[in-house]
C-alpha cells in the first residue's frame, strides 16, 4: 500500500510532468517567431544600410520579437522547474545541476534579448545621436544585432548542457521510451557540441548550420511536448526516494 506522503509525491510528479509537456510545446511558437520569421525578415548579410532600413520599417514587429523571447524565457523557467520536480527522485545531485544550467541559459538568453532594445535606441535619431553619421549609426546597430546572435549562442550551449542531463535523468527512470530519452541525449549534445565548436571556429558557420543542430532538438522537444501531454507519467511503483 503506498503512503500518503509518497502518493502525494508521485501526484505532484504526474503533475509536473504534464506542466513539461505544456512547457515544451508552448515554449516553441514564441522561439521560432522570434528567432527565425523577425531576425529572417530584417537581417541582411553583409548590409548594414537595409537591416537598420528593415529595423525602422518594423519597429513594431522587432518589440513584438523582443516579447516573444521574453515570453519564451518566462516559459523556460517554468519548463525547467517542472523537469526538476519530475526527475530529482533519480539523482538529486545531477537534477540539481541541470537546474542550475538551465537558469543559467534563460538569464543570458533575456541578456540577449536586451540587445534588441539597444539597436532601437541607435537608431531612434535621438539627439545625443546627431554626432554619429547614419553609415555609423548603422554600422554600431548592425554589431548590436551581430551581438545578440552571439549571446544567444552562448544560452544554447548552456541549454544543450541542461537538456543533455535531464535527458540522460529520463533515460536512467524509465518513464519514457529509451528511445526517446536516447534521441534526447544526441540531440542535446549536438547542439552542445556544435555551439562550442562554432565559438572557437565560426568558419564552420558553412558547414554547421542551425538546421543541423536545431532540428533534432526541435523533433525531441516536439515529441516530448505531445507524449507528456497525451499520456499520464507511469511511475514505476516508486522505485525512487522521496527527497
Amino acid at each position: 500500500m503506498t503512503k500518503p506522503g509518497v502518493q502525494e509525491f508521485e501526484n505532484q510528479q504526474r503533475r509536473a510532468a504534464k506542466t513539461v509537456g505544456i512547457a515544451y510545446l508552448m515554449a516553441l511558437g514564441p522561439a521560432l517567431f522570434s528567432e527565425f520569421y523577425v531576425r529572417g525578415l530584417l537581417v541582411v548579410p553583409g548590409d548594414a544600410a537595409q537591416t537598420a532600413a528593415n529595423v525602422l520599417l518594423h519597429e513594431r514587429l522587432v518589440r513584438l520579437g523582443v516579447i516573444s523571447n521574453l515570453v519564451d524565457c518566462a516559459i523556460d523557467i517554468i519548463l525547467i522547474t517542472a523537469l526538476y520536480i519530475v526527475l530529482k527522485p533519480v539523482q538529486r545531485q545531477l537534477a540539481l545541476l541541470a537546474l542550475g544550467w538551465g537558469l543559467v541559459e534563460t538569464g543570458v538568453l533575456i541578456a540577449a534579448t536586451v540587445n534588441d532594445f539597444e539597436v532601437l535606441s541607435i537608431l531612434s535619431n535621438a539627439g545625443y545621436l546627431r554626432a554619429f553619421a547614419p553609415p555609423q549609426l548603422q554600422t554600431m546597430a548592425r554589431l548590436s544585432i551581430s551581438a545578440h546572435a552571439a549571446t544567444y549562442g552562448v544560452g544554447l550551449f548552456f541549454a544543450g548542457l541542461r537538456s543533455t542531463a535531464f535527458c540522460y535523468l529520463w533515460l536512467r527512470s524509465g518513464l519514457i521510451p529509451k528511445v526517446l530519452a536516447g534521441w534526447g541525449i544526441f540531440a542535446s549534445a549536438l547542439m552542445c557540441i556544435s555551439i562550442a565548436l562554432l565559438m572557437v571556429m565560426p568558419e564552420l558557420g558553412r558547414i554547421i548550420s542551425v538546421a543541423i543542430y536545431g532540428s533534432p532538438i526541435f523533433i525531441f522537444e516536439l515529441a516530448m511536448g505531445l507524449l507528456l501531454l497525451v499520456r499520464p507519467l507511469q511511475l514505476p511503483n516508486t522505485r525512487f526516494a522521496v527527497s
